[in-house]
């Protein structure tokens, strides 16, 4: 009888569990879709990020294994290549291991990498996907990305690199004139830096820019400005990170739009 037929060998493979990549959304609750919900609530394990809201963490289910794997900026409770074996791991000891990621998996979640491990190791993984910050937080800020009378294109771009990536940097020249909206996500740190290089590129000092934190919890705060003075508003005010950046016109519908501000979900 061959290795690749023995009965230890099938029944390995029968146990293996599966390992699925769960957007949490961007914090509000009411934004989890009902297929992360229901996983959530039937997982044997559940490896969560930092970030994701309190009720959401609560529909786990309670007999289920949590391990925070979160990172924050400087403070890595699980470094990507621990976390990656983690999930092997579990998934050969559990049935349903959840790994709940902010926003989406795949922007800027590093669930493509993880995705990638799980495969290389022949561990069965299922993406589902959740709405991201990029999109979300302005929206509950009333600005729509995209507008007939101010934008018909967006770009989606990190302001955070990790070290050592493919190439050394952003071409934010490209960048400015590749669209008329810009949303930068972890770009609070780089934020002088960002915008020096989008007005050394061509794009208007006039540019209205806003900032937004918590994007969709009850305590989202916002913080508007241009090209010009945005960093000064910073430091000015104190502003911190976590936050998205909206660069565009159509930032100019806050003022307008932000009254009708969802009512963020309590379950």
């Amino acid at each position: 009888m061959t290795a690749e037929t023995s009965p230890n060998k099938a029944n390995e493979k029968k146990c293996l569990g599966k390992v699925y990549l769960v957007g949490a959304g961007p914090g509000d609750p009411g934004l989890l879709t009902v297929k992360g919900k229901t996983l959530l609530e039937c997982a044997d394990a559940v490896i969560y990020d930092a970030l994701i809201s309190p009720q959401i963490l609560a529909l786990i289910n309670p007999h289920a294994e949590k391990i925070h794997a979160g990172k924050r900026r400087g403070r890595h409770s699980l470094v990507q290549e621990e976390t990656a074996k983690l999930l092997i791991e579990k998934a050969h000891t559990h049935a349903v291991v959840v790994r709940l990621k902010g926003g989406d998996p795949f922007v800027f979640g590093r669930g493509g990498e993880e995705m990638e491990d799980l495969v290389a190791a022949g561990v069965p993984v299922e993406v589902v996907p959740g709405v991201t910050s990029g999109i979300a937080a302005p929206a509950y800020a009333g600005i729509p990305l995209t507008h007939r009378s101010y934008s018909s294109s967006v770009t989606f771009v990190t302001g955070h690199e990790a070290a050592g990536k493919y190439r050394p940097e952003v071409n934010w020249q490209a960048i400015a004139h590749g669209s008329e909206t810009i949303v930068i996500y972890m770009g609070i740190h780089n934020l002088p830096h960002i915008i020096a290089e989008l007005v050394a590129a061509g794009r208007s000092p006039e540019t209205p820019v806003a900032l937004i934190r918590w994007g969709t919890r009850p305590d989202q705060e916002e913080l508007t400005g241009t090209l010009a003075t945005i960093v000064r508003q910073v430091e000015e005010t104190g502003f911190e990170a976590p936050a998205i950046a909206a660069i565009g016109d159509v930032v100019k519908l806050h003022s307008v739009l932000a009254h009708c501000r969802p009512v963020v979900y309590h379950p």
